[in-house]
């Protein structure tokens, strides 16, 4: 068992076994060939994910999640052009679109929305996972691609949260960053392979500016 959030969750033997929660931090991602990668990396020992999720709190997950569900109707999983902004328009500040680039080789962020540029200080799209978390390390880079994987390898959702320790490393706040809860979704044009991600990521957004203004004025 582990705590987390003063909650209490069964610890499971290996996330890409089936539905769990594990630490980002500790997650192994299943590489190239069928060879194993570890992931460890202090700084992302306080992120959590979990595969499928079956309750979400967060009202704006949740609504995001029920849209993508309805949309996906009897599939496996919904088609971009199932998607009409228009009808997600109170979440669009929420929202990126990353493209699943060949063998899931690495991911590039297509949209993001104006609220997650604030907390992550700068606005990465047209850039790869690797190119926006370049910055952090290796050990940044393979936790998230870790959960973008596993999203378009499987075509299920994931939910990661906890807090980002290593934005830290930018300098953009200085006591800690906010706690954050996310949702990845698979999109797919022929129903089988996944070729984009919908992905929503949440915060105390007047916590994250309030804290931005102080450091960058």
């Amino acid at each position: 068992m582990f705590n987390h959030g003063g909650t209490e969750y069964a610890a499971a033997p290996h996330l890409f076994g089936g539905r769990a929660l594990g630490r980002l931090g500790l997650w192994g991602d299943l590489g190239f060939g069928g060879a194993r990668v570890t992931v460890s990396d202090k700084r992302i020992e306080r992120a959590w994910a979990e595969v499928d999720p079956q309750e979400i709190s967060h009202p704006t997950l949740g609504a995001v999640h029920a849209y993508w569900l309805a949309q996906r109707g009897a599939r496996k999983m919904p088609a971009r052009d199932d998607i009409n902004p228009v009808q997600m328009r109170e979440h669009l500040g929420w929202i990126m679109m990353i493209d699943v680039l060949p063998g899931f080789v690495d991911f590039r962020y297509r949209l993001i929305g104006t609220k997650v540029t604030r907390y992550f200080v700068v606005n990465s799209t047209g850039q790869t996972v690797t190119q926006a978390f370049a910055p952090y390390g290796a050990g940044v880079i393979k936790g998230v691609q870790a959960v973008y994987r596993k999203v378009a390898r499987a075509g299920v959702p994931v939910r990661a949260h906890g807090e980002a320790d290593w934005l830290q490393d930018r300098g953009a706040f200085e006591r800690g960053h906010p706690h954050f809860d996310s949702l990845y979704l698979p999109l797919s044009d022929d129903d089988v392979t996944c070729n984009m991600l919908m992905a929503v990521f949440t915060f105390d957004y007047e916590t994250v500016v309030a804290a931005s203004e102080s450091v960058f004025d």
